[in-house]
């Protein structure tokens, strides 16, 4: 029985990386409201924001796989932000 190497691109994996914390910025960001954190958690979520977003555009250049990736992550990053459960 042999084993198949998967070789995994350390830009992609970094690229799945910055997505991750994004969506955690985002949870962050919903997790201070109300608190004496919420302005830091609001700017953290902004800057993260904006670096998923410039992350989207520069991952066209890997397919349209990685760019639709960054996509979904940056709509579900402002969905966090956004959405009111009351």
């Amino acid at each position: 029985m042999t084993l198949l190497a998967i070789a995994v691109s350390p830009l992609l994996c970094t690229l799945g990386l910055v997505q991750v914390l994004g969506i955690m910025a985002a949870a962050a960001a919903r997790l201070t409201e109300g608190t004496r954190y919420e302005r830091g958690g609001q700017w953290l979520c902004l800057v993260s924001l904006v670096v998923v977003g410039g992350l989207c555009g520069w991952s066209l250049q890997f397919g349209p796989g990685s760019s639709a990736a960054c996509a979904v992550t940056l709509t579900l990053m402002t969905l966090i932000a956004i959405i009111d459960f009351r």
